[in-house]
């Protein structure tokens, strides 16, 4: 089948866009595909601003304008897979969605082409009955970060993956400079999502039970990890309502009245407050005190 040059990103939101640019600024050819052409030219400026920041990083010393013009949109999805090697689908964490978007994909894209999900929680077994080729589908799990992506990637077959199709996304992976997170044996939430996962499941429940403040939780990660954001800092940046569908997601698989995300969550989604990018959530994002160093200090407030 061949080595992966080309990869086609469906859903230009938040994930597609961040994949798509690490992909460009690693040397490939990536096409973003939506529904709405407004989404699409959106996209283009997030997609700079995340090559920039690369280049000011020192990701890559190449200009990021090479990189950008390595990238093509569209709104016509036969264009945006043709000639494509690797799809991978993006759209919301709804697995009726996903089955319907793979069920597409399968039918318009070449027979040499793996078909992958970025799904934060969902097994692609889930979803691969929607496809034939359920020897060529996968998980390939990137996880955001302001600027970029992090560089680890979660790695995971479905029940009928055949070892090939794994090695080409596996190499693709590393070629992009991301550590491949490898899943022996299938689980929800594959490997690090499967453990930040429960750090944001306690950490609601102590929120919400009453029995702590979210201030002082992310206070405590911080100050442990020494990281700039804790668990709620963090799931702002996700997004309230992303993280309300992936907490719905282990919940209807397992049906533990624990894993349900708790109702204050779902309020706050209610009210419009979804983090980062609606301007509130749990912190006032329009000035993020919370990120400063200092924030751990005794006494500080956000």
């Amino acid at each position: 089948m061949g080595t992966i040059k080309t990869v086609t990103l469906v859903g230009a939101g938040k994930m597609g866009v961040k994949i798509a640019a690490r992909a460009a600024l690693f040397g490939f050819t990536a096409r973003v595909y939506d529904v709405s052409a407004n989404v699409l030219e959106t996209a283009k400026g997030l997609i700079r601003a995340d090559l920039q920041a690369a280049w000011e990083e020192g990701v890559r010393t190449e200009d990021p304008q090479d990189a950008f013009e390595r990238i093509t949109f569209h709104d016509n999805l036969n264009d945006a897979v043709a000639g494509t090697d690797l799809i991978i689908e993006a759209v919301p964490e709804n697995l009726d969605l996903k089955k319907k978007v793979f069920a597409k994909l399968d039918q318009v894209a070449a027979e040499h082409v793996i078909i992958a999900t970025n799904s934060s929680s969902i097994p692609v077994s889930k979803i691969e009955g929607a496809v034939e080729r359920q020897d060529r589908v996968a998980n390939i799990h990137f996880y955001a970060r302001p600027t970029g992506i992090t560089p680890m990637v979660d790695l995971m077959g479905g029940t009928r993956t055949r070892d090939e199709t794994l090695n080409r996304a596996r190499e693709w992976v590393e070629g992009i400079g991301c550590m491949p997170l490898v899943v022996k044996k299938e689980c929800m939430g594959f490997l690090f999502n499967r453990i930040w996962r429960a750090v944001k499941r306690e950490s609601l429940r102590s929120w919400a039970e009453g029995h702590a403040d979210y201030m002082d939780i992310d206070r405590a990660w911080k100050i442990w990890t020494g990281m700039i954001a804790g668990p709620f800092g963090m799931m702002d940046f996700v997004g309230l309502d992303v993280v309300y569908d992936i907490e719905m997601s282990y919940y209807l698989d397992s049906s533990d009245p624990k894993d349900k995300p708790p109702e204050e969550l779902r309020k706050m989604i209610e009210t419009g407050e979804l983090g980062m990018k609606s301007g509130k959530g749990f912190y006032d994002w329009s000035d993020p005190e919370f990120l400063k160093p200092e924030f751990t200090q005794p006494g500080k407030k956000p």
